[in-house]
């Protein structure tokens, strides 16, 4: 298959007849990635089981791993759900159009392909005006995970989708790199106890004061994935995600113990041979002696942080690394979700560590 690649011209009717182009392929069962404003996503017609299919076959994702059905206006929602409850109401009041998912038992005219046989769907309703814009030109709600390999760093470029999805489907749409970069927060209101399924840059304590109360995280977010035969409600929580081809280990502890344990343990696996990158921030690049360093940002801007996140791990696959070390982050507000990636990304392999050696 040969990928055709649009760049988004600023000119108003080249763009528009740009997105025609691509709603079209919508619309016959085919697929398209796409910007949002968290990470580029991989469309299809959201009520075409072939469709899905094909997202599925694309990515190489497990098939119990559900979709996000994504939508341009509140009333249409209605044709997807069977029910919505108060909470749902007052989080799409606060927060639609933007980076929130939010889960509704869902009615019959979305197919098991896309919810991945679960009774429920995750819906979306974006901000990024392409993606929105998308959706409306096509007329149906669009099914669109990230749009990567499954189990690869998202891509917040659309150099990241080509890298991956070349030849594999119909039309990459090239808006330049994302704003968030992290998926959007996921939200089960199918019952009367809302939980977050998935942190994201609608934070636990944002979600909780419109609701006024706290909401709950799943375990699979504080406790590591499902395993066996357990069903994930939502993207995210069974397999492992976000991962680069070197092996990640976070080091979690005070900022000075966590500087001289990495670079400690970065000086031994170059002394075996090895090709090491470090993941820091802006405040302490400067402490680390050994390796390839990258910063994410800076710990007083979280959101640069998560911006950065996924294009850095893939640089280091490109720069063919071996090992990675990374600095761990804050487990509340952002953090949450930048911890949760990270997290994903290593394996859950985790060093705690104190002044003057690691904590047993």
């Amino acid at each position: 298959m040969r990928t055709k690649r649009l760049i988004l011209k600023e000119n108003k009717q080249t763009v528009e007849s740009q997105l025609k182009e691509a709603a079209n392929i919508i619309k016959n069962g085919g697929l398209v990635a796409f910007p949002t404003e968290t990470v580029y996503g991989l469309g299809a017609n959201a009520l075409n089981e072939v469709a899905a299919k094909k997202i599925y076959e694309a990515k190489g994702r497990p098939s119990d791993n559900p979709l996000i059905a994504h939508i341009a206006d509140q009333k249409d929602l209605a044709p997807l759900v069977s029910y919505v409850s108060e909470d749902g109401k007052k989080l799409m009041e606060a927060f639609w159009p933007g980076p929130l998912t939010l889960i509704f038992a869902k009615s019959s005219e979305v197919p098991g392909q896309t919810t991945g046989g679960l009774d429920t769907v995750a819906i979306r309703m974006p901000k990024h005006p392409v993606a929105r814009e998308l959706i409306r030109l096509s007329k149906v709600p669009i099914a669109a995970p990230s749009a990567n390999t499954s189990g690869r760093p998202s891509p917040t470029t659309a150099d990241h989708v080509w890298q991956d999805l070349e030849g594999k489907i119909e039309m990459i749409l090239d808006g330049g790199a994302v704003g968030i970069g992290v998926e959007s927060t996921i939200i089960d209101v199918s019952t009367n106890e809302p939980m977050i399924l998935r942190p994201g840059a609608v934070t636990q304590e944002m979600a909780s004061l419109v609701l006024g109360r706290v909401i709950k995280l799943d375990p699979a977010i504080t406790e590591g994935p499902l395993l066996g035969n357990a069903k994930p409600k939502a993207p995210g929580m069974k397999y492992k995600h976000y991962a680069p081809k070197a092996d990640l280990t976070l080091v979690e502890g005070e900022p000075k113990a966590v500087v001289l344990q990495i670079n400690k343990l970065v000086k031994e696996k170059l002394d075996s041979g090895l090709r090491v990158g470090v993941i820091c921030t802006g405040e302490t690049m400067d402490s680390y002696s050994y390796g390839i360093v990258r910063s994410l940002g800076f710990r007083a801007k979280e959101e640069t942080i998560a911006h950065n996140l996924y294009g850095v791990l893939r640089e280091f696959d490109d720069l063919g690394v071996d090992v990675i070390f990374s600095e761990s982050f804050s487990k509340d507000h952002l953090g949450q979700a930048i911890m949760n990636r990270l997290m994903k990304a290593a394996g859950y392999q985790m060093i705690h560590t104190v002044e003057g050696g690691l904590m047993q």
